[in-house]
């Protein structure tokens, strides 16, 4: 039986991807088998096209970190254990595979999809939530009365954190690159919104805040960045990097660190083990999904694409035009 995925030909530009069969995939033990209704798209898509993000190892090299859809067949025992039936409606965080009409995923990774959400929205959900979540609140401890500033407040990261930031009772600044996506960050719930190109962050964080600066800062820029954001934090602030979009170097005042106590860390999700992965869905199972059931919170699409006009997709990805995610439908 055969599916149709999403090729590469070769690294390059949007226009190496294009449809192509492959053999369905089996689910293995502790694995099930989704039918996918639709694909996230994210950054990290865009630079394993281009050659520059390597598979980790027994992960699938098709493309794609999240999908949607229902479950098709998987290890009864681990289903019944996770209390998943066939043909049920799932989400789930892979580590490849997602850009395809089946694929597989660990069972610890999927949770079902929201209640009131559809297959686009949930698809939306995984990579985003699963990374703020580790990232924000997990790393950077994130807590109520505290204030953050994410960086790159419109990304699919941005307003997923925004949204996870003022559930947990914090104050949210945020950076963007026009009026237009501050404006849409404000309307998410952030309490300010610089934008970068017009602004200095620096100077409005702590204008913003009194001179204090902020408990905690979710960057996915990095590079130059990181000498302003030190400047940005209070006493016993927190930064985590979590993408390199301005660069993997860094010069920064090692002796704020020192003296304000400061932790600066970062991590990436894909290439930890499931049993990590797990802990993360079960914690957004009990903090998030009752949230986005309630539509206290809400996914944020932007564009979705047929699954044939992927290189749309990532030339929409690249332009950094959108507000939201990206999201891929397969009929």
């Amino acid at each position: 039986m055969t599916m149709k995925m999403i090729d590469i030909t070769g690294y390059g530009g949007p226009e190496v991807l294009h449809l192509a069969e492959r053999p369905v995939p089996v689910a293995g033990v502790g694995e099930l088998l989704i039918r996918v209704a639709a694909s996230g798209v994210n950054r990290p898509d865009v630079l394993q096209r281009q050659g520059n993000y390597p598979v980790p190892p027994g992960a699938s090299d098709i493309l794609g970190l999240e999908v949607a859809g229902t479950i098709e067949q998987g290890d009864a025992q681990a289903l019944a254990a996770a209390g998943f039936n066939l043909g049920d409606r799932v989400c789930a965080l892979v580590a490849g595979g997602g850009y395809a009409e089946f694929c597989v995923a660990p069972i610890a990774q999927c949770l079902p999809t929201p209640a009131g959400l559809s297959d686009v929205e949930a698809a939306s959900l995984p990579e985003t939530f699963f990374t703020v979540w580790s990232n924000m609140m997990d790393r950077a401890r994130l807590q109520p009365g505290e204030t953050v500033l994410i960086q790159g407040g419109s990304s699919g990261i941005g307003v997923t954190a925004i949204q996870l930031a003022k559930l947990a009772g914090a104050q949210v600044l945020v950076t963007a690159g026009s009026d237009e996506k501050c404006a849409a960050c404000l309307a998410l719930g952030a309490d300010a919104a610089i934008n970068y190109k017009t602004q200095d962050f620096q100077q409005e964080t702590k204008r913003l805040t009194e001179g204090q600066g902020v408990d905690v800062i979710l960057d996915i820029v990095a590079g130059s960045y990181v000498a302003k954001e030190v400047q940005c934090l209070k006493e016993d602030g927190r930064l985590v990097i979590i993408s390199l979009q301005g660069g993997s170097k860094s010069e920064f005042n090692a002796g704020l660190v020192l003296r304000r106590r400061l932790t600066i860390t970062g991590s990436t999700l894909r290439p930890r083990p499931v049993a990590f992965k797990a802990a993360i869905a079960q914690a957004c199972l009990k903090e998030v999904w009752p949230a986005l059931a309630a539509k206290r919170i809400k996914p944020v699409i932007y564009g979705t694409f047929a699954a044939a006009d992927v290189a749309l997709a990532h030339r929409l990805m690249e332009s950094s035009q959108h507000v939201g995610k990206i999201v891929l439908t397969w009929n």
